[in-house]
């Protein structure tokens, strides 16, 4: 994995998140906030944590925000603020931003400044919990577009022992197996077979994760859940 460099500015319940997991990803993180508390919780974490106010431009040059690969604006409340500091991350020449937004007309202004991805963590994962009731023996959900979607799903007892072949996924459900989850040989990590061959046989613990369409999807968990 190519080893990066991010500040995350503003350091709340989402962007503190986003900071832990970038440094455990092997990332090297610049952590920002006007909150003392807020910097103080992860100046153990990041690389570096700084209490700065984020609009201004000085201060921003000063913890090195011009040299990082990517900034992630994370101060979705306060709308004004979040695109003020977009506009100061753009002056200083960091090229890739992603911001949050809040609200669907703030997002579209992030996008018309030049934010390269906005996020909707609200209503992101809204989607997420509304596909989980869907399809309610589904572990994780990733929407792809507005009809077709990836479930991870436990194999059921109905696939387990079987092959991919014997279990004819596409022509019987419209899915197709993406990658088969297991627990590794004598290890407590697990292991990802990804395109898994036709005879790759199913195990009881198993965790696949299948494509296909919503409809397809759901038509299966009702299928599996009888």
């Amino acid at each position: 994995m190519t080893r990066r460099s991010f500040a995350v500015i503003g350091l709340g319940r989402f962007g503190s998140a986003m900071a832990r997991t970038l440094v455990e990803l092997g990332q090297d993180v610049v952590g920002i906030d006007s909150d003392e508390d807020r910097v103080r919780r992860l100046a153990d974490v990041t690389s570096q944590a700084a209490q700065l106010d984020a609009t201004d431009l000085r201060a921003l040059k000063e913890v090195g925000v011009q040299d990082v690969d990517v900034a992630v604006i994370s101060i979705g409340e306060n709308i004004e603020a979040s695109l003020l500091v977009v506009m100061q991350v753009m002056e200083l020449g960091v090229e890739e931003i992603i911001a949050k937004a809040v609200t669907e007309l703030h997002g579209r202004i992030l996008q018309k400044l030049g934010v390269k991805r906005v996020i909707y963590p609200e209503r992101d994962m809204a989607v997420r919990v509304a596909h989980s009731l869907v399809v309610p023996h589904s572990l994780d959900y990733i929407e792809l577009s507005r009809d077709f979607s990836i479930v991870e799903i436990p194999a059921p007892a109905e696939f387990v022992g079987k092959s991919l072949k014997q279990l004819e996924l596409r022509p019987r459900y419209g899915l197709t197996l993406i990658a088969v989850k297991r627990r590794a040989d004598n290890s407590d990590g697990e292991v990802t077979n990804i395109a898994p061959s036709a005879d790759e046989i199913i195990g009881a613990n198993d965790v696949l994760s299948l494509l296909g369409a919503n409809e397809r999807l759901a038509q299966l968990s009702r299928l599996l859940g009888k």
